[in-house]
């Protein structure tokens, strides 16, 4: 690859992970591991006489320094209330935001745990109250740096990029009118809907950023928190048809009530918000295509197959927004 392209990540071998650690006064016994994320540079790295450390480097040019120091700061908030969440390690200094050459990061206890099990009720229900604590804490205060999610940042932002640089041809003319459609009939909902209550949440809250251990979950990667209604922390733990659907929202919202209201209005976002993040995916391939690690892993990603198949799930989205609302 020449220099001149090179992706920053490109550049960060082993000898800088180390150097960057070490930096930070831990001596590496030179043992690591690059773990499962693509977004930033994640390892865990071992440390001589001490429980191995989880790394992470942020990518450059994504969040401002502002933005990831309210992200840690919530962190902090809820690691103080005792909940179960791996905030960054904080140095002798008192920083948790750490710089190495061109490269941000921060350093995390390693947590152990297995993926949640939600076919059992009590384990929604226990999630359900986890979540309700965070929310009360996300609740208190609001970001000043970090984004809200909405339809213009998630939906209409992803439909131009994929339309102007990276739809197939042959299906340009379905994708516009259908993703136009979708987007109008989202914001449709969003204004019969009105005002909408928006704290800080975890944001991407799928079973990959839950380590459940000890009978509890434990909650990491906290890099896409932002703004956003309460509901976005709890629909991604749907799945099934819609009986089974309601049927995990009343166990999640049994645990959820007991420590922070919840606003029944709110289940009327569920598809806006499922829809949204669809849309939302796709862009944010292709906005990282530039970096090796993409197209290595997702080789078929702006294959005629792949864009047909997003164009069909975005006219099952274009129904499902019309859906009733899940009977809780």
């Amino acid at each position: 690859m020449d220099k001149a392209l090179q992706h920053p990540f490109e550049a960060l071998t082993p000898d800088v992970l180390i150097d960057a650690v070490e930096s930070q006064r831990l001596a590496c016994d030179g043992r690591f591991l690059a773990l499962n994320s693509y977004e930033n540079r994640v390892y865990q790295v071992g440390v001589s006489d001490a429980e191995p450390m989880i790394v992470k480097f942020y990518r450059p040019q994504r969040w401002s320094d502002e933005q990831i120091q309210e992200e840690h700061e919530f962190c902090f908030q809820l690691a103080d209330r005792e909940l179960p969440v791996v905030a960054p390690w904080i140095n002798g200094e008192g920083q948790s935001l750490h710089y190495y050459g061109n490269y941000r990061f921060a350093l995390f206890a390693r947590r152990g745990g297995h993926a949640p099990e939600f076919d059992n009720r009590d384990n929604l229900k226990t999630l359900g109250r986890v979540l309700g604590r965070i929310h009360g804490v996300g609740s208190t205060l609001a970001y000043r740096e970090r984004p809200q999610l909405d339809v213009e940042r998630w939906g209409w932002r992803s439909y131009e990029l994929i339309s102007k640089d990276f739809m197939a041809p042959e299906l340009q003319l379905a994708y516009d009118t259908l993703a136009q459609d979708v987007l109008r009939k989202i914001e449709q909902h969003v204004a019969d809907y009105g005002p909408i209550s928006r704290i800080r949440v975890h944001g991407d809250c799928h079973v990959g950023n839950i380590l459940w251990r000890d009978h509890n979950p434990h909650f990491v990667d906290f890099d896409d928190s932002c703004m956003a209604p309460a509901i976005q922390d709890l629909w991604m733990f749907l799945s099934g048809d819609r009986h089974a659907q309601s049927q995990q929202m009343r166990e999640l919202l049994k645990g959820y009530t007991e420590f922070c209201e919840f606003d029944g209005r709110q289940l009327a976002l569920i598809e806006v918000l499922r829809t949204l993040r669809i849309m939302h995916h796709s862009a944010w391939i292709a906005k990282r295509w530039d970096d090796p690690a993409f197209p290595r892993a997702f080789s078929w990603f702006g294959s005629i197959r792949y864009w047909s198949e997003h164009i069909l799930t975005l006219r099952e989205q274009l129904a499902a927004l019309d859906e009733p609302l899940l009977d809780i």
